[in-house]
């Protein structure tokens, strides 16, 4: 079962990263385009997630551990400098 579950949620991870791509590309606002950032981080995660369960190997989920450790630390800059102007006060 897993050799068919595991390609199609490939499948599906993959197409929602290039959808995500897409908004980022052409977000209408920068708000529009940190969520898209953020939302990225998040499929890249799962793709890490799932890749490491296909080979069965522990490295890819503490590689997935460190994306979404930068992915929220990003964020935040992001959202900061957003906001205020300035990320360090």
């Amino acid at each position: 079962m897993m050799a068919i579950v595991i390609p199609i949620a490939f499948a599906l991870v993959a197409a929602a990263v290039a959808m995500t791509f897409w908004r980022l590309l052409r977000g209408p606002s920068a708000p529009d385009r940190i969520l898209a950032l953020d939302t990225l981080y998040v499929n890249t995660i799962a793709l890490l997630v799932l890749l490491g369960i296909h080979l069965d190997s522990p490295l890819y989920f503490e590689a997935a551990l460190l994306i979404a450790l930068m992915g929220f630390v990003g964020t935040v800059a992001l959202c900061k400098y957003l906001l205020r102007g300035d990320i360090i006060e």
